[in-house]
């Protein structure tokens, strides 16, 4: 079993990445996690049966305390912003900090920009989620609850890049 902690600011879409994952459903309503949830779903990677316990983390800064606590159990760590919010960008510097504080030295960490069906309101370029992935030598895609896009690519390849540590 691979532990997997989504972390980001409130509202990027870390919610639905995981139920578009998890469930295969998407929806519009914004209901805020409060501290955190977790799904689980098995997959198949280089034949071998994986089982994800994914854990959802609430972003707004009063649940910090709770979420942090889970960083040092996780196998990895799926930093989100939504491209059309650049505070939400901005603040990556602040969650890497984060797990450098609080994860293991060997946690394998992914950035995603969410929200990438919506380019016609676009306020992050691609470009510089792939620099600070770049700078923090870590994966980096962009996705799309809503549309389905590159949502199981992710955990397939954070998945495989902890079955490979």
């Amino acid at each position: 079993m691979f532990h997997l902690l989504f972390i980001g600011d409130s509202g990027v879409g870390k919610t639905c990445m995981i139920n578009r994952f998890s469930d295969d459903s998407f929806s519009t309503s914004k209901i805020a996690t409060i501290g955190i949830d977790f799904k689980i779903r098995t997959i198949e990677l280089n034949g071998k049966k994986v089982k994800l316990q994914v854990w959802d983390t609430a972003g707004q800064e009063r649940f910090h305390a709770i979420t942090t606590s889970y960083y040092r159990k996780a196998n990895g760590i799926v930093l989100v912003y939504d491209i059309t919010d650049v505070k939400s960008f901005e603040n990556i510097s602040r969650w890497l900090r984060n797990i450098d504080e609080n994860a293991s030295e060997d946690v394998v960490k992914m950035l995603i920009g969410n929200k990438c069906d919506m380019a016609d309101r676009r306020a992050v370029s691609r470009e510089r989620g792939e620099k600070i992935a770049a700078d923090h030598s870590i994966r980096f895609l962009e996705t799309s609850a809503k549309g389905n896009i590159n949502i199981d690519t992710a955990f397939y390849e954070i998945a495989g890049d902890i079955l490979e540590r």
